[in-house]
């Protein structure tokens, strides 16, 4: 009794799904009984699924007997894994917002919190900090991105830890959501190692971008990595574009929603650069690490016992081998060049006049420059001594270890 496999395959290009039966004894042809039949109504149907009246006995016999040896072997063309690491990097940033709030202890050091029925994880006022978080002194000691540090102090982990702290509820909430809707189906799709090291890579490139160009005051947010993942699906759409259907579909919504997203960086108070510089990360990290095999190759190893595939296809087109060593030569280079030239203390802003409107465009709703503030300061022992020179407030503070932007966090606060 002969057998009849069907193999279906998801989205495979025309031409690779081929598969020819081969029976002892026979040639290397098709099954007549695997061929669609044309009815004379001239609608189509396939051998073995039941005949009208009138057909022949044998007809209704072989129709049953392949009803009952037929069998569909329905596989997945690639593995889907199952998302862990996404849920646990989401899990991680909640904790790390937990324990900087428990240590920003807003009671204890300013004197008004918003939610103070939260005790020490209540909120800093919303004139300094309207995200609902803690201050930017807390920040900073967490380990946020201050390039003053990075370069003198040379504390080149804060391009990493920077990615782990949010600016306050309303940030975090932001960028969680994100990272749940855009992370996991990478995850599943590619598993936790790829999207692990492209989520770190791109994060770092972001920071190197963004110390580059704001190079006063902290920075914080999981915003450059998450970039890094849009990008890495576009890379990911365009380097595996011969297996996908509906890609022009599929390339014009993702284009849509990446112009969105940077496009909301131009408002002030926005790190867009951190936005950029993770986004080009991912971008050529896609070439990189999601880069898949053809349908053809694939099926090739799925074909089962007694199936041959009419001829063997290579396993990656040449114009993704083209694109894996120019996006790997380009992230080396880039790299390279950036944290040498922040490592210099070099500011792009004094080679680029234009450059700053990438990151916050002034409109009549919104100024893009910071009001300056100016306090005199003296010390007395272990005590700060601060007076606004433009209200004459006066104020002593507790001096901890040296720190300008905490000084100027302290002098904004009494000017505001």
């Amino acid at each position: 009794m002969d057998s009849k496999i069907e193999i279906k395959v998801t989205n495979p290009k025309n031409g690779d799904k081929v598969v020819h039966s081969v029976r002892p004894g026979r040639a290397t042809s098709p099954s007549p009984s695997s061929q669609p039949s044309q009815s004379s109504d001239g609608r189509r149907r396939r051998q073995g699924q039941g005949y009208g009246h009138g057909e022949g006995e044998g007809q209704r016999n072989r129709g049953t007997e392949g009803q009952q040896a037929g069998r569909l072997i329905d596989f997945m063309p690639f593995k889907k894994w199952v998302p862990w690491m996404i849920p646990g990097f989401v899990l991680v940033n909640i904790f790390l917002f937990m324990i900087t709030m428990y240590i920003n202890n807003c009671p204890k050091n300013s004197k008004k919190c918003v939610g103070s029925f939260l005790g020490r994880f209540s909120f800093q006022p919303f004139k300094e900090n309207p995200l609902l978080g803690p201050s930017s002194s807390t920040l900073e000691k967490m380990g946020a991105l201050e390039v003053s540090k990075v370069v003198k102090s040379r504390q080149a982990w804060r391009m990493i830890s920077c990615m782990w702290l949010h600016a306050g509820v309303f940030h975090i909430l932001a960028n969680m959501l994100s990272l749940l809707f855009i992370g996991i189906r990478l995850e599943q799709e590619f598993g936790f190692v790829r999207i692990g090291m492209l989520y770190l890579i791109a994060g770092f490139g972001g920071s190197i971008l963004s110390s580059l160009f704001i190079q006063t005051g902290i920075s914080v947010g999981a915003s450059g990595a998450l970039f890094g993942l849009l990008g890495s699906m576009l890379s990911e759409l365009i380097t595996n574009w011969t297996i996908y259907s509906n890609k022009f579909a599929a390339l014009l919504t993702l284009v849509l929603v990446i112009v969105i997203n940077l496009a909301m960086g131009i408002l002030p108070h926005v790190d867009n650069f951190a936005h950029i510089g993770g986004f080009i990360s991912g971008f050529l990290l896609g070439f990189v690490f999601l880069i898949r095999p053809q349908f053809g190759y694939v099926n090739q190893k799925k074909v089962p016992p007694g199936y041959i595939a009419p001829s063997r296809k290579p396993k990656h087109k040449t114009y993704q081998y083209v694109l894996w060593v120019c996006s790997l030569i380009l992230l080396i280079a880039g790299f390279a060049i950036g944290l040498i030239l922040l490592l210099r203390g070099v500011n792009l802003n004094e080679h680029c006049s234009w450059c700053h409107y990438m990151s916050c465009i002034p409109t009549p709703l919104w100024s893009c420059k910071n009001r300056q503030v100016y306090c005199q300061s003296t010390e007395f022992g272990k005590s700060l001594n601060l007076t606004c020179i433009s209200n004459g407030k006066s104020e002593i503070y507790p001096l901890t270890e040296e720190s300008t932007s905490q000084v100027q966090q302290l002098c904004s606060k009494l000017c505001g």
